[in-house]
């Protein structure tokens, strides 16, 4: 089987999103996306002191979904993620599953007082996007500040970045 990228919806995921991150993510990557249909957001991922969801109970949950060993999965969600060690992720990724999450949540300019920006939003989903699956792609954070692999802490890195690999990331991939 051919290595390809299943897209997980988790929750109320906007269907035209969707198709148009698969169509960007097949045309930057150069492999075939799948769409799943909607999925439920793992429940038991949810903490309520925080009011967030737990990135690493998601992967698990994404990670059972796999059917093949060259499958990379990506689960969108627009739910607040986060990892004990941080207030918050844009994503999360676990290079040895092949499996990450992007949370649309915080790329959102409705999150930071600012009017909606559907163009800007999706600019930002697409380069987070490539950037966790970047990492089941056994790729590291880049120095490179317009790297898609440079990591974003604000969104604003997120802006200033491109989408896709510098020249050395795109050599790594080629590689492995």
């Amino acid at each position: 089987m051919r290595n390809k990228i299943i897209l997980a919806p988790l929750g109320d995921i906007d269907f035209g999103l969707t198709n148009k991150l698969a169509s960007g993510l097949a045309s930057l990557l150069g492999l075939i996306v799948e769409i799943l249909h909607p999925l439920e957001v793992p429940p038991e991922a949810y903490n309520p002191q925080r009011g967030q969801y737990y990135s690493t109970v998601v992967l698990n949950k994404l990670e059972l979904l796999k059917a093949d060993e060259k499958e990379k999965i990506l689960g969108i969600i627009d739910e607040d993620l986060y990892v004990p060690a941080l207030t918050y992720l844009f994503g999360d990724a676990d290079p040895h599953s092949k499996v990450a999450v992007l949370s649309i949540c915080r790329l959102r300019n409705e999150f930071s007082g600012f009017p909606d920006n559907e163009e800007l939003l999706f600019s930002r989903i697409l380069k987070e996007s490539v950037y966790q699956l970047g990492h089941t792609l056994n790729l590291e954070n880049c120095l490179n500040p317009k790297c898609v692999m440079y990591p974003s802490t604000k969104v604003v890195d997120t802006d200033l970045k491109l989408a896709k690999f510098c020249d050395n990331c795109q050599r790594k991939v080629l590689i492995s």
